[in-house]
Order: C-alpha cells, then sequence, then structure tokens
C-alpha cells in the first residue's frame, strides 16, 4: 500500500509517533507554507537558521532572527551547536517559540540537535533543500555532530514538527550535489523498496521517505529494525573520515553499498549476481563504486571499529536470504579480504 497520500499539489508522509507525530510534505512550492507550519505551532517568534541564498530562505510568518548556516561536515560540532543555543538564547527564545532549518543534512543535524538540547527541547521544523537531506537527513528524529574521533558519535533523538520538502530547491544543486543524494536513493533498493531507480526522482524521493516513516515508526530509537537505514554507511562513514569528507556522504554511502554486496556474498547470505545487482544500481545512477586512491585499509577497519553498530566486532547491515539485516561479529580478516579486492580508483 502507498504510504504517500495526495494533498492538493504535494505528496504527505504520515509518522505516527503518539504525542512525537509530524507529517512530512514532498512537492515544489513547499517552502511557501513554512508560515502556515509555524502558525500550527502557536509559536510567537522562531529562530530560523539558513544556509541557501535570502531570495530562497522563507519568513516564518512571525517575528524572527535569521542566522546563516554553514552546512558541510566541516561544520557539523559541538562547537556550531553551542554557537546556536547561545544565539537563541540572545534572541529571548523560549520552549513556547520554533526553530526552523533551512539547508542541507549537516544543517538538519546540528540545528536539530541545537533545537533539542536549548532548554531540553524546543520546536523545529525542517526545510531541507538538498536531495540527501530530503530523502534521508530531515526525517526521524536524529540530531547529530561530530567528534575528532568520528562521525555522528554526539547526538540524541528529536522529532520534528513537520518537514517541508520543497523539490524547487533541487534546481539550485551543483551536479556533484544533487548526485551525492542518489546515493541514499540507490541504498533503498536493498532495504525495501526495490525498483526505486526506476522512478521519476520526485516519486523517489516521496518512496524513500515513505520506507524510512515506516522503520521509524516501528524503531524510534535504533533499538533494531531502524539499523536497515545504515546499509552501506559503516564503510561510507569510515571513508568520509578518511578522506577527510573530500569524499561526500551519497558518495560514500554508494561506495559502501558495493562492499556490502561484496562482504554479503563472502559470508554466503547472497550469490554473484546479487552482488553484481549491488554494483549495478550503484553505477547507474552515475556514482562511484571503487575504493578511493590512497585510502589505508588497515585505517577504514580502524575507523569501522568506532561505528554506533560495533557494539560486539565489526557490524555491518548486509542483504541475505531474509532481507537486509544487522550482522554482527563479521570477522576483521574477511573485512579486510573484501576491502583488498574492491577496486580501486587511478
Amino acid at each position: 500500500m502507498d504510504a504517500a497520500k495526495t494533498k492538493g499539489s504535494y505528496r504527505q508522509i504520515d509518522v505516527d509517533l503518539a504525542d512525537r507525530s509530524y507529517s512530512v510534505r514532498v512537492g515544489g512550492g513547499l517552502r511557501h507554507s513554512l508560515p502556515e507550519i509555524v502558525a500550527m505551532t502557536g509559536a510567537r517568534k522562531a529562530v530560523l537558521v539558513s544556509a541557501r541564498p535570502k531570495e530562497w530562505t522563507p519568513d516564518p510568518g512571525v517575528p524572527f532572527l535569521a542566522l546563516r548556516a554553514r552546512d558541510g561536515e566541516r561544520h557539523k560540532t559541538w562547537s556550531t551547536v553551542i554557537e546556536l543555543c547561545r544565539a537563541f538564547a540572545q534572541f529571548g527564545l523560549t520552549r513556547q517559540d520554533v526553530v526552523v532549518s533551512c539547508g542541507g543534512g549537516t544543517t538538519t543535524d546540528t540545528v536539530g540537535l541545537a533545537a533539542a538540547l536549548f532548554h531540553r527541547g524546543v520546536p523545529v521544523i525542517h526545510l531541507p533543500t538538498s536531495l540527501l537531506a530530503q530523502v534521508d537527513a530531515s526525517i526521524g528524529g536524529k540530531t547529530a555532530a561530530n567528534l575528532p574521533e568520528g562521525k555522528n558519535l554526539v547526538g540524541t533523538y528529536w522529532q520534528p514538527r513537520a518537514v517541508l520538502c520543497d523539490t524547487d530547491y533541487l534546481a539550485t544543486l551543483p551536479e556533484r550535489e544533487r548526485t551525492n543524494g542518489y546515493g541514499e536513493l540507490a541504498r533503498c533498493h536493498f532495504i525495501g523498496v526495490e525498483g526505486i531507480h526506476r522512478l521519476p526522482l520526485v516519486e523517489q524521493i516521496t518512496a524513500s521517505v515513505a520506507r524510512k516513516a515506516e522503520i521509524v515508526m516501528a524503531d524510534e530509537r535504533d533499538s533494531g529494525l531502524r539499523h536497515l537505514l545504515n546499509y552501506g554507511h559503516t564503510l561510507g562513514h569510515a571513508l568520509e573520515r578518511a578522506t577527510d569528507f573530500r569524499l561526500r556522504h551519497g558518495e560514500a554511502v554508494a561506495i559502501g553499498t558495493v562492499f556490502a554486496g561484496r562482504l554479503a556474498q563472502a559470508l554466503g547470505r547472497i550469490d554473484e549476481a546479487r552482488r553484481e545487482e549491488h554494483h549495478v544500481v550503484v553505477a547507474g545512477y552515475g556514482l562511484p563504486t571503487r575504493l578511493p586512491a590512497g585510502v589505508d585499509a588497515a585505517r577504514l577497519v580502524d575507523l569501522m571499529r568506532l561505528d554506533k553498530k560495533a557494539i560486539s566486532g565489526l557490524g555491518f547491515v548486509l542483504d541475505g536470504p531474509r532481507g537486509a539485516e544487522l550482522v554482527t561479529d563479521v570477522p576483521e580478516e574477511l573485512v579486510a579480504d573484501c576491502l583488498a579486492g574492491m577496486p580501486r580508483e587511478p
């Protein structure tokens, strides 16, 4: 059954989490509905943190403080979160007011974390402007900042009041940033949205959001099923760190997805044809499928030990006869062998 509802010119996916429920809207021009959404919260004023130019940053319809966001993993830090919280305090923001994020995934992550911590929780509305943020980062309530030791190691769960995926923003993206967003779409093929790559882009966004909403409603706080969303991410996050974020998140997840297929076959979970399907789907989006040159395999294994799923040895979400699932205690020697067998960029 299609979990998305058609509401006029946009599609709506409801995330049912009792008193933390909210809706995700997907369609063109949705940024203009921000005043309506802010009014529904009852907020008297707002802080709007935007990484986009003024002409692409909507007025929330109440008195507001505009802050400039710094998109990019290098700025997804604890110091950025503290700066935001101090600005909230200086503006006199209260728990009856609202914070709005307008930017890519690092903006929704850091602004969401600041909103979760300030006054122990201020309502937040996300207006994701990158493809990566629209299909994944802005939905599900995960907020985070990076540490020098690893990605997303500091964070909490703070569900937004609403998410507005205005697809008009996608036309403003550089080609590499648009392709970057395809990394999260490609992995959806292996976690319950088979054939997603054959759909028109807006339908791909809607299908990805609907699948994530379904998983989040079943497992809000990562105790089981939600691990599926990390398909391709174990190696992906390690690659981001190892390249000092020269490799972007979606690109790294794409390589991690190809690797997940190789590792699943090495463990006897899938056959060669299914392994090759991982490569075909990822490559079909124009995403990278090879390890970057100069990245040390031992360094990647060390970084993967810091992954949040690595409770007992190395853990990966892998395809198998029952579909994708978390596999723990994967032998390091096997992981190293699979990395050694991966083609590298020249």
